[in-house]
């Protein structure tokens, strides 16, 4: 299955209404609701300071989390929503929505790149540039990948990855409806200079001959 899905601690929130809300808000928390997956709406509360953080480390509503609540069963969320304050643009309430191991969701799935040492335009001194270190794919709840593998073993200078070349996992499918690149491998700086200076070379080159031809 899939790697490590993050935590989410929360708390049940006593009391529902603007007042409640109010409170907690005070007390230093965040109010909000779990609903779906055929079960009642919870009343939650998530510490400010831990939400604060999980939304500035991005990719907050497309992860899924393990929301923790004292006294009950684990259960797998998404985010759908985030309320704001309007001047301060600080988190005020949020929703989140219960998965079955089943429902189809999008993460971003981290891109890993294996046999370096056996692709022969790194050998040659090129380099690997990545223009996508994680790839969005729709995937089921239950069957999250832990990673995209590239595998360079193959693979020259000038040679592009993209995203039809790689093999995804088993039911995961890109967001993104055309074949985008993963990476390439550019050639050695050196080449590059050696190649530029050739370029200029036959341009003094042509340069030289047009004059004395005048």
């Amino acid at each position: 299955m899939a790697g490590q899905i993050p935590d989410l601690h929360a708390e049940v929130r006593t009391g529902t209404g603007k007042g409640a809300a109010r409170q907690a808000r005070r007390d230093g928390f965040v109010p909000g609701v779990v609903y779906g997956g055929d079960a009642d709406p919870i009343a939650i509360n998530i510490p400010f300071n831990v939400l604060f953080k999980k939304l500035k480390d991005g990719r907050f509503l497309s992860t899924l989390f393990n929301l923790k609540i004292e006294g009950q069963e684990d259960v797998r969320v998404i985010c759908r929503n985030v309320q704001r304050h309007t001047v301060k643009d600080l988190p005020t309430h949020l929703d989140l929505l219960r998965l079955r191991r089943t429902s189809k969701i999008n993460l971003f799935i981290p891109v890993e790149f294996v046999n370096e040492e056996e692709a022969p335009g790194i050998k040659k001194g090129g380099v690997l540039t990545v223009v996508r270190g994680e790839v969005e794919l729709r995937v089921t709840a239950g069957d999250i990948p832990e990673k995209i593998v590239v595998d360079l073993a193959g693979k020259d200078v000038g040679d592009v990855l993209t995203i039809s070349s790689v093999d995804l996992p088993a039911g995961a499918v890109p967001t993104i409806d055309r074949d985008f690149v993963i990476a390439n491998i550019s050639a050695p700086s050196s080449l590059r200079s050696a190649d530029d200076g050739d370029e200029e070379a036959d341009g003094e080159e042509a340069a030289a001959e047009g004059a004395a031809e005048e």
